[in-house]
């Protein structure tokens, strides 16, 4: 029995000017073996793949696997080269079934629907029978003609997206069953038409938290096959199907997967207000002035989330916190290489000025200079220590530890995720160094921090992620099928 696994992963932010390109993709990409000995034993979609095809003897064909974080577009050329590279492979490989990663929420300018692409393509190439498998992010965007040409169809059930592995399990599990039982299942996507902002995504915020638990104990009471993924999408992807969906799949066939799948869409679209609002947003002034009064004495830390920042490049807290003189404040993880190298050349104990952040758009707020002294510098890479993603390899390039004021900044040449203590541990500091911390993660962060952190506050800013949705000028989305945007629309007809 020979199992096929490849994948192709972005979440793309399509507003932002930085596309991905090929060189982008191919620097984070594994072939062949390469996959098996970066992937296996990680709590990543491939990891869960490996271990599952593992356990049950058969044998892996490794064929692509390419993995970005959230950034931009992809270009055109990334998503026909790598679909054709993968669509190719397996069909040469001529294996029994293929296990496919996807995101979800990867948009480029030349295609309606990328994931789609990259499915269909592959099953031009495999034929008719050989099945295929797909795992999703919690925050793709997909519809039932996304998955038109695949046999069955998985999602994360968390975010933070802790069971990713798990993800890859359900996914292998589902295919070893069809090929060593013959039991195709069917599999339904029905779209509840509701964008959320990624802050409340969150699967343990109320009421998204109930609708997931709920969606479990289906499951369990369920006596035939029966899975149910809850999707959130990703509403700063601009596509036709972006927002929530469910998907089923079903051992009892097509049409009771449809039918759950239309049961637990119609209860999300039930309750969209709460689930499109459930907590306070903040403004910056009003989050800096309650942190720095707030803060000081506490045994743990407050943490501002800088939400709507899309390329960890972000400034708004920075610069309110450089202003008000905040002491014990930490700004982890800034993107920023071109202040990481002038900081490396100037050598640690050295004191210049520097320009910081704000490089990716105008929207990424005050690209300012600061009086910097030099703590650190060099290059650095870390293995995942917390639970998401744990046991994946992260190369940060270059980095400068830098202090301004009371506000210590690390800078790092590579996009990296800012979700657990990892970002202090680099560099040889703890959490507890600090009474205040700016993090830009939407929701993977409170796998740590909700219980390291005192408080969290989240805050908006005028970035690529807001949290009001309909300040985005989409233009791929239908605006009238989805809330809030409809009920805008409505109240615009209607008039004062």
């Amino acid at each position: 029995m020979k199992i096929a696994i490849a994948g192709f992963h972005l979440e793309s932010a399509s507003f932002l000017p930085q596309e991905c390109s090929v060189a982008d993709f191919e620097a984070n990409t594994t072939r062949a073996a390469d996959i098996i000995q970066s992937y296996e034993t990680t709590n990543t979609v491939p990891g869960g793949f490996i271990k599952t095809c593992q356990e049950a003897g058969a044998e892996i064909i490794p064929l692509t696997y390419s993995y970005l974080g959230a950034l931009g577009p992809a270009t055109d050329a990334a998503i026909a080269g790598f679909a054709e590279e993968i669509a190719k492979a397996a069909a040469e490989a001529q294996p029994d079934g293929v296990l496919l990663h996807l995101h979800g929420a990867t948009w480029a300018p030349g295609y309606r629907d990328s994931e789609k692409h990259f499915i269909d393509e592959l099953r031009r190439r495999i034929g008719a029978v050989t099945p295929i498998v797909v795992c999703f992010d919690y925050h793709g965007n997909i519809d039932q003609d996304t998955v038109a040409n695949a046999d069955a169809a998985f999602a994360y059930h968390k975010s933070p997206h802790v069971d990713m592995a798990d993800t890859g399990r359900r996914g292998a599990e589902c295919l070893l069953r069809i090929l060593t039982r013959g039991e195709w299942p069917g599999l339904a996507v029905a779209k509840p038409g509701l964008i959320v902002p990624s802050i409340f995504s969150a699967t343990a915020l109320h009421p998204l938290a109930d609708i997931i638990f709920e969606a479990r104990e289906r499951e369990v009471d369920t006596e035939h096959y029966l899975d149910i993924s809850i999707m959130a999408g990703f509403s700063y992807a601009d596509s036709h199907n972006t927002g929530f969906a469910v998907v089923v799949v079903s051992g009892a066939g097509p049409e009771d997967a449809e039918a759950v799948a239309a049961e637990f869409s119609e209860n999300i679209q039930r309750q969209r207000a709460a689930l499109y609002r459930p907590e306070t947003v903040l403004d910056v002034a009003t989050a800096v002035d309650r942190a720095c009064a707030e803060a000081p004495g506490r045994d743990k830390p407050i943490v501002l989330l800088e939400h709507a920042d899309r390329m960890n490049d972000s400034t708004y807290l920075l610069a309110e916190l450089v202003q008000r003189d905040a002491q014990r404040a930490a700004v982890p993880f800034l993107w920023d290489s071109d202040a990481a190298m002038a900081a490396h050349r100037a050598g640690p104990g050295a004191r210049l000025t520097l320009e910081l952040g704000a490089w990716s758009s105008d929207k990424a707020g005050p690209r300012q200079s600061y009086e910097c002294d030099v703590l650190q510098t060099g290059a650095k890479s870390y293995r995942i220590s917390g639970a998401m993603l744990q046991g994946q390899k992260v190369d940060l390039g270059m980095t400068a530890l830098l202090r301004i004021g009371g506000v210590t900044v690390s800078v790092v040449s590579n996009f990296a995720f800012t979700v657990d203590e990892d970002v202090f541990k680099v560099f040889g500091q703890d959490i507890s160094d600090y009474d205040i911390i700016v993090l830009r993660s939407k929701t993977h962060f409170r796998q740590y921090y909700e219980t390291a952190a005192s408080q969290i506050f989240l805050v908006d800013t005028p970035d690529h992620g807001p949290a009001d949705l309909t300040l985005i000028p989409y233009r791929n989305l239908d605006t009238t099928k989805v809330y809030p945007l409809n009920a805008l629309v409505q109240s615009r007809e209607v008039g004062p």
